[in-house]
């Protein structure tokens, strides 16, 4: 009898520290996800801004072409004089 409460009482222990272990891993497991989604989000951030910044931004004036004699159209090439 002693040693059937003695086995019962230690798979309790077993289950109940199982039970702690389990929840510790999950627990673990998910500040690692979480650690890795935030570095993955953090380096496509950073690229996407590398990519922005790459686009050249300059002034430029447009300057527009002297229009063709009446009845006359310019072809493709013809400064239209």
């Amino acid at each position: 009898m002693l040693k059937r409460i003695v086995w019962i009482i230690a798979t309790l222990l077993i289950v109940v520290a199982g039970f702690f272990f389990l929840a510790a891993a999950l627990v673990a497991g998910a500040v690692i996800a979480a650690v890795v989604l935030v570095r993955l989000w953090w380096l496509r951030r950073k690229l996407r801004n590398a990519a922005e910044r790459q686009v050249i931004t300059t002034e430029y004036t447009v300057v527009e072409r002297e229009s063709a004699p009446p009845g006359r159209l310019p072809a493709d090439g013809d400064p239209g004089r």
